[in-house]
């Protein structure tokens, strides 16, 4: 009988520390989720917040604006670093400029003219800050020309708001871009022959063989420039020739009193005859 109660009790004992275990089970996974669950809901307003300043009730000039939030826990802690912000409020227009068009005439080629420029946008509106129109001395379409161009160029441009100093102003164009269209042609000119000339001799015993497949080449100028032109006096170095050289020769504008040659280099075989 006593054996029987022992194991009674034995067993009595054991249900009540598993009924223990379980409890302290169970509190522990309802704790980890009530911490995961305010986790996610702190994560959730650090991404979903905003911050602002508030401009609705601010008239023209400079003010200095408090940062404010929106979405924010209210259990949180914040600040916002710098707190306020400067803010220069000026009245806002729209104002229409005539277009012209810019570009590099550097890059037409030696003996090349450029005709007008034209763009299919006469004028453009902009719009910005008054401050701002007021430093907007012209309105230009920036043409890209590349160099040594010796053909027409029609293209696409970017309108760009200048100051006195070319600098960009901060405005609002209407368009933004415009088609331009350049028109590069020759300019005056006549084909004539080369007059090769060694160039650099220190010895009157020297004397060189100058040849070259190019025997004549187009050359641009004003008509009176051409007028008095009856060949193109080419110079080439012969300082460094010791016995046979072949060069590419640059056609010297300014020598010939033109704008240029069409080729504007030749290649010169140069022979050392003594």
């Amino acid at each position: 009988m006593k054996q029987w109660l022992f194991k009674n009790w034995a067993y009595r004992l054991l249900s009540l520390f598993f009924a223990i275990l379980l409890f302290m089970y169970v509190g522990s996974t309802q704790s980890s989720t009530t911490n995961n669950r305010s986790g996610g809901s702190t994560n959730s307003n650090t991404q979903n917040f905003k911050a602002y300043a508030d401009l609705s009730k601010l008239g023209v000039g400079e003010h200095t604006v408090r940062i404010q939030q929106d979405g924010l826990n209210n259990d949180l802690r914040y600040r916002f670093e710098p707190a306020t912000i400067k803010v220069d409020i000026q009245p806002r227009e729209t104002v229409t400029y005539p277009l012209t068009v810019q570009y590099s005439k550097r890059n037409i080629a030696s003996g090349y003219q450029a005709g007008q420029a034209n763009a299919d946008v006469k004028n453009v509106k902009i719009t910005g800050a008054s401050d701002q129109i007021n430093r907007i001395k012209s309105v230009v379409a920036q043409l890209n020309v590349p160099q040594n161009a010796k053909s027409s160029i029609s293209s696409q441009a970017i309108i760009e708001a200048l100051d006195s100093k070319q600098n960009t102003v901060n405005v609002v164009i209407t368009p933004a871009t415009a088609d331009v269209t350049l028109p590069i042609t020759p300019g005056n000119s006549k084909e004539l022959p080369i007059k090769l000339e060694p160039k650099g001799v220190t010895d009157d015993n020297e004397s060189f063989t100058l040849t070259s497949a190019t025997k004549r080449v187009r050359v641009f100028g004003t008509k009176v420039e051409l007028s008095k032109l009856s060949s193109v006096k080419v110079e080439v170095d012969t300082s460094d020739v010791k016995k046979t050289s072949t060069k590419r020769v640059v056609l010297d504008a300014k020598l010939n009193n033109v704008k240029g040659f069409d080729p504007e280099k030749i290649t010169v075989k140069i022979t050392r005859n003594n």
